[in-house]
């Protein structure tokens, strides 16, 4: 039976995670980077492969997609083609671990359409990602709220140490600053360079909070006590890297924002994703999150943009004998005006 492409076809779309912040910044354990984590729906990184004469590539970021599909051709030997079409990406560089999805997913599909039996995390070695963080990693594989072990020295990716189902009730708006990024690539290797060695007791406090605080509070759907811990820890690990953002928020505007809505809704979990400028709030329900995306308002003016997501429970969705999507695909923004539930 001859098998078109399309019927070959395999559509893989990944999350989008939020990282919440570290558990361990000192290494005096011999592990260093362990993350906090959560994957959230609404921002997917959806990539479309099937094999083909030769390597066809379509929709966006083609200049990262094409390393990408050029170690995915050479691991199945180089012989054949690959057609992929990028269709859907999170904002890139705004800390909600866009490179690594967009790889992941382009590895996934370009694997499923060439035939190559590999696990998530042999294809995240092959991608180059999970350097410091497995989140990324962990979020893929299976959504969720995550910490991971950080990297030993034999570690390949970081290991999950706890995954557990995120409260379906629970939401969180994003605020987004468009004229702000955070760092990536050789910048942020030459931050983490040059940056202090966390003090072993600020270390301390940090594990301890995320350990007996945080996790208890997700497995509890305790909304109260994870928004007082995961605020404990914004404080902890903003203030170390404010050196290097120019603050405990890489973006003041976010920071003031997120500042003035806490106080105004009595919601204490805010803080920023990974180096931001992405901003964070959550609250315990829908009507909630309305009331604050709509409190968002009179920071559109500043240049400011919201939009309410929702925790995934599952990791990366994948397709097979379906169509590229239509189009030439289009960066996932997020609408200030009409935020979604």
């Amino acid at each position: 039976m001859i098998h078109t492409h399309a019927e070959q076809g395999h559509f893989v779309s990944a999350p989008a995670r939020l990282h919440l912040g570290f558990a361990d910044l000192n290494g005096g354990l011999g592990r260093r980077f362990g993350s906090i984590g959560l994957a959230i729906g609404g921002l997917d990184a959806e990539v479309w492969a099937a094999p083909a004469a030769a390597l066809r590539l379509e929709g966006l970021a083609r200049e990262r997609v094409e390393p990408i599909a050029r170690r995915l051709l050479a691991l199945a030997g180089g012989a054949r083609g690959l057609h992929l079409v990028t269709h859907a990406l999170p904002p890139a560089h705004v800390g909600l671990g866009s490179g690594t999805q967009l790889a992941l997913a382009l590895a996934a599909a370009g694997a499923g359409a060439l035939d190559l039996a590999h696990s998530a995390r042999e294809l995240a070695v092959l991608v180059g990602r999970g350097e410091r963080s497995g989140i990324g990693i962990a979020a893929f594989e299976a959504g969720g709220f995550i910490v991971d072990g950080g990297r030993g020295p034999a570690s390949t990716t970081p290991p999950v140490l706890a995954r557990l189902n995120f409260p379906a009730a629970w939401r969180c708006v994003l605020l987004f600053d468009d004229h702000a990024q955070g760092l990536s690539g050789a910048p942020e290797r030459a931050a983490f360079a040059t940056l202090p060695t966390m003090s072993a007791t600020r270390a301390g406090r940090l594990a301890r909070t995320v350990l007996m605080g945080l996790l208890p509070a997700v497995a509890e759907e305790d909304f109260r006590a994870f928004s007082v811990h995961l605020a404990q820890i914004q404080i902890l690990i903003g203030g170390y890297f404010a050196p290097k953002q120019g603050g405990i928020y890489t973006s003041a505007r976010v920071g003031a924002a997120l500042l003035e809505l806490s106080r105004t809704f009595g919601l204490p979990g805010i803080g920023q994703s990974s180096w931001g400028p992405t901003g964070f709030i959550f609250t315990p329900d829908p009507s909630v999150a309305q009331a604050v995306a709509a409190a968002c308002g009179q920071w559109v003016s500043a240049g400011l943009r919201c939009q309410i997501v929702t925790a995934t429970n599952v990791g990366a969705r994948r397709t097979r004998g379906v169509q590229p999507p239509a189009g030439e695909g289009q960066t996932q923004w997020p609408q200030p005006v009409r935020p979604r539930v």
